[in-house]
C-alpha cells in the first residue's frame, strides 16, 4: 500500500518523507500556513497466533471486527514464502451444534484452513506465528454508481488524498500541505503512524480524511449515527477520540455552503481516528474529521457512493484554496 502511495504522490510532491513506523508524507509547497491531511493506510486484518499439529491456524485478530462478519471468509496469509491463501472454517450446516444457530461464532473458535494437513506443511509454506493475514475481497461497481470492496476504511481517505495532490499541483493555494498516509491507525487508540507524522509536520491545522458511518440500511434505530449514502462528504462531530475545533467547523461549513457541497454529521461514540493523535502534538492543534460515507466498514464488503467520494475531494480542494494565514490564525486563536 505505501509504495502504490508512493508512487502516485511522487508527480505531484515538493517531496517526500517518512516517520520510524512506516508512514509516507508528501509536501506542496513551502510557505504559508502548515495544513496537514492525513489518511491511515493499514486495515483491519489479523496475525497467525498458532499453528495446531493438524494443520489448522489460530489468528489473533487486529481491530475492531465484528465476530459475525469472520466465518467462512477468504484470507492471505503474508508468509515469508509468499502470499498463501486461506479460508476461516465453517461448520456444516448439517452438523453444526445446535447452540450455534443464531449466535455468532466466537473468534477463538474459528480456524484458518489453508489446505495443510500437518504443521509441518504449514511450515513448509512459510507460515509462522507473527505473521500478516490480511481478507481477500473483489472489488466490483455495483448499480447507482456504488463500489463494492474491503478497506475502504480507510483506503477512500488515501484516494481522496492522491486526487485533491493531483487537482492541486495544477492549481495555487496559499498553504504548505503536508498530505500524511499513515500507519497503525486500526485496533490503536493512540493512532501511532498518525503521532509520528504530526510530530515530523509540526502542523497548524490537522484534517483528518476518514469513512463515514452510514444508518441507512433496515434494523438500526436512528440514534445509532445519522449520515447515509449518497448524501455527500460528512464531518463527526464527537468521537471517543476527539471534540473538533469549533471554529474549524464553521469554517468547513461556510465552505460547503459556498461550494454548493452537501454536508452530513455524525456522533459515532465508538468511532476514533488519527485527528485524535494530531490534535495533541505540541501545545494542541485544531482538527476535524471529514467523512466519505461508507456501509459496513470492517467487514470483507463494504459500500460506498462515487458522488460522496467526488464531492468531498471538490470539498477539500475548495477548503484549501480559501485557508489562508489569516483564516488558520483566526481559527487557532482564543
Amino acid at each position: 500500500m505505501r509504495k502504490i502511495m508512493v508512487e502516485h504522490m511522487r508527480p505531484y510532491a515538493d517531496r517526500i518523507f517518512y516517520d520510524g513506523l512506516g508512514s509516507v508524507i508528501a509536501q506542496q509547497g513551502n510557505s504559508g500556513p502548515r495544513i496537514m491531511l492525513d489518511a491511515h493506510m493499514d486495515e483491519l486484518g489479523g496475525i497467525v497466533r498458532r499453528v495446531r499439529p493438524d494443520g489448522f491456524i489460530s489468528m489473533e485478530m487486529l481491530g475492531y471486527w465484528l465476530d459475525q462478519a469472520l466465518p467462512d471468509q477468504r484470507w492471505v496469509i503474508l508468509g515469508s514464502k509468499g502470499p498463501v491463501p486461506a479460508v476461516t472454517d465453517l461448520w456444516d450446516a448439517h452438523i453444526a451444534p445446535s447452540e450455534v444457530y443464531g449466535h455468532p461464532i466466537p473468534r477463538k473458535d474459528l480456524y484458518l484452513d489453508i489446505g495443510a494437513r500437518t504443521a509441518a506443511e504449514v511450515e513448509a509454506l512459510g507460515v509462522f506465528p507473527g505473521d500478516p493475514v490480511a481478507p481477500v475481497t473483489d472489488f466490483q461497481v455495483l448499480a447507482n454508481n456504488r463500489y463494492v470492496a474491503k478497506a475502504w476504511d480507510d483506503r477512500i481517505g488515501c484516494a481522496v488524498i492522491l486526487e485533491v495532490m493531483r487537482r492541486l499541483a495544477h492549481s495555487s493555494h496559499p498553504n504548505q500541505v503536508f498530505y500524511a498516509a499513515t500507519v497503525q491507525e486500526e485496533g490503536s487508540t493512540e493512532m501511532r503512524g498518525a503521532q509520528t507524522s504530526a510530530r515530523l509536520i509540526n502542523p497548524d491545522l490537522g484534517i483528518a480524511l476518514e469513512v463515514g458511518i452510514p444508518n441507512d440500511v433496515p434494523g438500526i434505530g436512528p440514534e445509532a449515527a445519522q449520515e447515509v449514502l449518497g448524501g455527500g462528504p460528512g464531518m463527526m462531530l464527537y468521537t471517543f477520540s476527539e471534540l473538533p475545533n469549533r471554529k474549524l467547523v464553521t469554517f468547513v461549513k461556510q465552505v460547503a455552503a459556498q461550494e454548493h457541497i452537501p454536508l452530513q454529521f455524525d456522533f459515532v461514540e465508538g468511532f476514533g481516528d488519527d485527528a485524535g493523535a494530531i490534535k495533541l502534538n505540541g501545545g494542541g492543534v485544531p482538527v476535524t474529521t471529514v467523512l466519505v460515507p461508507a456501509r459496513s466498514t470492517h467487514t470483507h464488503n463494504g459500500i460506498i457512493d462515487r458522488a460522496d467520494f467526488d464531492r468531498t475531494v471538490d470539498l477539500m480542494v475548495a477548503l484549501l484554496q480559501r485557508m489562508d494565514s489569516a483564516s488558520v490564525t483566526a481559527i487557532k486563536s482564543f
